[in-house]
């Protein structure tokens, strides 16, 4: 978890150049880069210009592929601190640029749509525990995040959600029967639909976990991006994607229509 305050102003760009400048002495081309780091070239190159964050371990392990002996672990500590992981801040870089955001969860309500005590506890089920200033910081990050739903112009944002994360008590009933309420506000936006995916299945398209659709500004580009025990990653090339969002079209056919998503958390809610 990262956190602090704003680093110096145009790190990102002065760590991009110093990047640039060992890859090149160590005549490390932008694909090799990516492949010792999880990263596409395109990301690579974007942390070069300075548009986007390196996250520790993508500082790590170049410092360490490149030979730069510590330099660019110095530089990074310049770089914007957050209050969310360092693994995430990638994805959070194109969440808030994103023209579309899709999202299939089956473990937790989505950050998106939490409220803070659900946040904390969220927070409060990390093993191991995390500590007080850690968790703070990472509620108000998520709270903060939140406003990609109605910033201008809205993006296009769906959930599908299995009924289990409507009735996992996080928290305990209070915290939950709160969080459902403000689910249905969120609901109600125009720009946001939300799905329930019924106990009842027998077929199920969402089988190996949950996932999210990123489509980028103006819909030239699609990203998946995928968070698990073992790790997170980016997929941002043909079959992957096109699959993925195939998959996620066939849950939302699966899945209650939003209308009768909606008075299924009313009921849900009322019944805490």
């Amino acid at each position: 978890m990262n956190i602090g305050t704003n680093g110096t102003p145009g790190a990102a760009k002065a760590f991009g150049r110093l990047l640039r400048f060992h890859r090149q002495r160590a005549k490390v081309s932008l694909e090799v880069l990516g492949e010792h780091t999880a990263y596409s070239k395109s990301q690579v190159a974007m942390i070069e210009r300075g548009e986007r964050k390196p996250s520790a371990r993508f500082v790590e392990v170049a410092d360490e592929v490149l030979g730069a002996q510590g330099a660019l672990l110095e530089v990074a500590q310049e770089v914007t601190a957050s209050g969310v992981a360092a693994w995430f801040e990638d994805y959070l870089v194109e969440e808030q640029r994103a023209a579309g955001i899709h999202k299939y969860e089956n473990r937790v309500i989505p950050g998106l749509l939490q409220t803070p005590r659900y946040a904390q506890a969220v927070f409060n089920c990390a093993v191991p525990a995390l500590e007080d200033e850690e968790i703070e910081a990472g509620v108000a990050a998520r709270l903060a995040r939140q406003q990609v739903l109605t910033k201008a112009p809205r993006p296009h944002v769906t959930f599908v959600l299995e009924k289990i994360v409507l009735t996992r008590p996080i928290g305990g009933s209070a915290v939950l029967k709160e969080t459902l309420e403000h689910v249905l506000g969120v609901a109600r936006l125009r720009n946001v639909s939300i799905q329930v995916m019924p106990e009842s299945r027998q077929t199920h398209a969402g089988i190996d976990g949950p996932f999210t659709l990123l489509e980028t500004a103006k819909r030239l580009g699609q990203l998946v991006y995928v968070e698990g025990q073992g790790g997170r990653y980016f997929l941002s090339e043909q079959p992957d994607v096109g699959e993925t969002f195939e998959r996620y079209g066939t849950l939302r056919a699966q899945a209650l229509s939003p209308e009768d998503s909606v008075r299924l958390i009313e009921q849900v809610a009322r019944e805490l």
